[in-house]
């Protein structure tokens, strides 16, 4: 049997400081991603190549327009035209580096996805599950709705969904003339987690990030505001529930933890989540997750592969935590698997 080669130096040192189970993702990473990413490394140049022709095209032919717009004709209207001339031709040339990038997180995602036994779609059309985000409190209501980049799978029996969603409500408003404007305002834009327990939970329990004067409205629904082991989540976070014990339970400063560590990891901000039922959802406004980062820099740079398997991370500490607080309270011990 022929040995493996050595793992590159580089590739280990990116992986460096991972848990135990993402330690094989090195060789996965330099057998079967990194090579298939190197094979279209030359198309990526081609890309950036065309994409930085194009922007300093369009940045001279908007300069040109907009000189003479003015010249001739003594208008704005000129510079106007250039900046849309410019802005066009720039997004023309980036076209390809678009399409290589949702072609290189296939590439990234896929293999990871299967790893976990996970499932991995870019484009899911719509997500039923947004309602339950809804109904529990995390997202607001919307007339226009988008999503992508759904991720579902299965973790120490917890069935676990992931997607990020584009909530938009339509506005409308009447100038004195009668004459009525549309417009789509974003209500929210982020991440949604979803996640179902075994065992349902006694009670309701919201977080959300502290919202000063607005704190004084509570939880709605019956709750009354919760009481943090920590005191210095306690600046971070407010806390309502319908069960004082069991959130004392749940909300350990281990999850809190887990909390403000998924907000960085998913360059996130604004988190919401509620335990409801058998569920826990969790909602992060902005970042934008399984992305495969700038095209303007080599494919194959394993720092892609690290910033990718430290959201799968993220993800798996939340499950790992709350099953252990759960076990914890029914007397169970041990260290979820």
């Amino acid at each position: 049997m022929t040995d493996l080669p050595e793992i590159d130096p580089a590739i280990l040192e990116a992986m460096d400081g991972l848990t135990d189970e993402f330690a094989g993702f090195a060789r996965v990473y330099q057998d079967e991603i990194q090579p298939a990413l190197q094979a279209r490394e030359a198309e990526r140049e081609q890309a950036v190549a065309k994409a930085r022709k194009y922007r300093y095209i369009g940045i001279a032919a908007g300069i040109a327009i907009a000189a003479i717009g003015f010249l001739a004709f003594k208008s704005p209207f000129g510079a106007f035209l250039g900046v849309i001339v410019g802005f066009g031709l720039g997004a023309w040339g980036a076209q390809d580096i678009q399409r290589l990038g949702k072609e290189a997180k296939l590439l990234i995602v896929e293999p990871v996805a299967r790893h976990f036994n996970l499932t991995f779609d870019p484009a899911p059309g719509e997500v039923a599950s947004i309602h339950e985000h809804k109904r529990v409190g995390v997202v607001p209501g919307w007339d226009r709705s988008s999503y992508e980049d759904r991720v579902t799978g299965v973790r120490d029996k917890v069935d676990f969904e992931l997607f990020e969603a584009h909530l938009e409500e339509k506005r409308t408003s009447t100038d004195s003339k009668g004459r009525t404007t549309t417009t789509w305002v974003t209500v929210f834009k982020g991440q949604c987690l979803r996640f179902k327990f075994e065992k349902t939970f006694y009670g309701r329990t919201l977080v959300t990030r502290d919202a000063g004067f607005f704190n004084r409205f509570g939880g709605g629904n019956g709750m009354q505001r919760a009481a943090l082991e920590d005191p210095e989540f306690e600046k971070i976070f407010e806390v309502y529930t319908t069960d004082q014990v069991e959130s004392r339970y749940l909300l350990t400063p281990d999850l809190m933890q887990e909390l403000v560590d998924l907000e960085k990891t998913f360059h996130g901000g604004k988190l919401k989540c509620c335990f409801d039922g058998g569920e826990l959802f969790i909602t992060l406004q902005g970042g934008n997750l399984f992305e495969p980062g700038s095209m303007f820099t080599p494919l194959d740079s394993p720092s892609r592969m690290r910033e990718l398997l430290e959201d799968f991370a993220a993800v798996f500490h939340i499950i790992d935590t709350t099953n252990a607080n759960r076990r914890r309270r029914n007397g169970q011990g041990g260290a979820p698997r």
